[in-house]
């Protein structure tokens, strides 16, 4: 006997979604719930017939107002259709976002400090034991000879550079392993983490297991992040509250629509986010 088929994606009720009369077809709510594949079933549903009704909203608009637009292509050369470009131009001409002042700029900077440091970089270098994850008895050799070093170098801490010409299997292993200036996320986090636990001048008393295998780790130096002065991050702050107002200043424009339209067969009200995305 044959399993019955699980529905991933279910529609709540059998109402029929239109806007201003214009049916929306159950397919296309399917299709766009895949977009929505964070949510429970039931919520993906919802989620993207209220999508669609902006959408439709949005292009009915367009119509009403004698928009059309010329479609554009990304950097990927995915070109919009006639509707995505219908509804880029009338965002563009309907919602006025303005433009962040310099004193916007600086209250959110004044009060954001924090955000606006440059990184901590590290100086460091390693003795790399390379083994693939799946190889057992790579993994074990590597890390009994990343043992043994760390043990020679607890005693004799000035040999690291030469022990890593000779061992390591990194390309760094020709500059005695160093691996210059390393910024926070620019290596696996096992090695940041123990990274972060040196002092400067200090070598990994244990090896460090990563996926391309076991390192003998060493801190240079670590030079702290200082405060970033207000003109090297005011276009950053600029664009960010540009953005914010754009989202918001979209969806009081869509809600105005909605509030105006004949919709059915969804509750926009508890619908999320009316932002043309």
């Amino acid at each position: 006997m044959t399993a019955p088929t699980r529905t991933l994606i279910s529609r709540p009720g059998r109402q029929r979604v239109s806007v201003n009369g214009v049916a929306i077809g159950g397919q296309d709510i399917l299709r766009e719930a895949r977009n929505h594949a964070d949510h429970l079933p039931a919520e993906a549903w919802r989620a993207a017939a209220a999508a669609l009704v902006v959408k439709e909203l949005l292009v009915q608009e367009a119509r009403r107002l004698g928009i059309a637009g010329t479609p554009l292509a990304d950097d990927e050369g995915r070109t919009e259709t006639g509707e995505e470009a219908a509804i880029r131009t009338l965002v563009e001409c309907e919602v006025m976002v303005p433009r962040a002042s310099a004193e916007e700029c600086l209250r959110y900077f004044e009060s954001n400090r924090a955000r606006f440091r440059s990184a901590t970089l590290s100086e460091a270098s390693h003795i790399l034991l390379a083994a693939a994850p799946g190889d057992v008895e790579a993994r074990r050799a590597a890390e009994a000879t990343a043992n043994d070093l760390c043990l020679h170098l607890a005693r004799d801490p000035a040999i690291f550079e030469a022990l890593a010409r000779t061992h390591s299997q990194c390309p760094s292993a020709g500059q005695g392993g160093s691996l210059g200036q390393l910024q926070p996320g620019s290596t696996v986090p096992e090695f940041e983490i123990a990274l972060a636990a040196l002092r400067p001048g200090e070598i990994s008393r244990q090896p460090v297991e990563t996926r391309f295998g076991y390192h003998v780790v060493r801190l240079e130096r670590r030079i702290d992040g200082a405060q970033l002065p207000f003109e090297a991050v005011r276009g950053r702050i600029a664009a960010y509250l540009e953005q914010a107002a754009a989202h918001r200043a979209q969806a009081q424009y869509i809600a105005r629509l909605v509030s105006a339209a004949e919709i059915s067969g969804v509750d926009m009200a508890t619908a999320a986010d009316h932002r043309v995305h």
